[in-house]
């Protein structure tokens, strides 16, 4: 994948540094790998269905309109509920430990020290996440990485999931900037995609190694974990 690097930034350069929240600093599959054994044994198979359906019903309800919109909070549950009923996960304790985990996901070891190293460099840091505030304050304090966020913005302020334009336009909101001094930084290909739609400088944290996808060849730097980015970003 291309390096669009020096066509991505703006005329005073990148000012600040914006993270997806879940699959990109927070581990998203830590929820059911903490309880594995009181799960059957493809528990890794279920967590990745319990996120898919997870971002399925946030597309849905964007696509079907502003009147159904909820919270990430809810889809997140909905998405938990269908995906353990047809794998026949019903014990309530069993779901309420899922619940109360996904609230405390641990950040990637490699999130604080790039945000930490970022920081040092003098550009401001901040979340861009379909999380609800709840959520996002828990995760972020659990992860420990408050200290190195200037910000953390929540799709709830304007009432619709990403890949919405309106999404990303609260990072220029936020910091008083045009889209290309910002860069934008997922581990999921179409928000990464998304992002680099509306003009922001993009990295796509492959962790996983995947195929490219969603057009992002030549519009977005592939880096496999996030320690890439202060070197890249200097």
């Amino acid at each position: 994948m291309s390096d669009p690097a020096a066509s991505g930034r703006g005329g005073g350069g990148i000012r600040a540094v914006v993270f997806d929240a879940y699959g990109t600093l927070f581990d998203v599959h830590a929820a059911m790998q903490r309880h594995a054994d009181r799960l059957p044994p493809d528990w890794e198979r279920i967590s990745a269905e319990w996120r898919n359906k997870q971002l399925e019903y946030t597309w849905v309800r964007s696509l079907m309109g502003s009147g159904h919109h909820r919270s990430f909070w809810q889809v997140t549950q909905d998405a938990l509920a269908f995906v353990a009923a047809g794998h026949g996960i019903t014990d309530p304790a069993v779901l309420n430990l899922l619940r109360d985990a996904y609230w405390r996901l641990p950040a990637f070891p490699d999130a604080a020290p790039a945000l930490q190293a970022l920081r040092g460099q003098g550009l401001q840091t901040a979340i861009l996440s379909n999380g609800d505030p709840a959520m996002l304050d828990a995760a972020v304090q659990a992860g420990g990485l408050a200290p190195l966020l200037d910000a953390v913005l929540s799709v709830e302020d304007v009432g619709v999931f990403k890949p919405d334009p309106r999404v990303y336009a609260l990072m220029t909101r936020r910091f008083g900037v045009a889209p290309a001094q910002v860069a934008f930084v997922s581990s999921n290909a179409w928000d990464a995609q998304a992002a680099a739609a509306f003009g922001a400088r993009v990295f796509w944290c492959n962790r996983k190694g995947q195929p490219d996808e969603y057009g992002l060849s030549g519009v977005a730097t592939a880096i496999s974990g996030l320690d890439a980015l202060p070197n890249l970003l200097q």
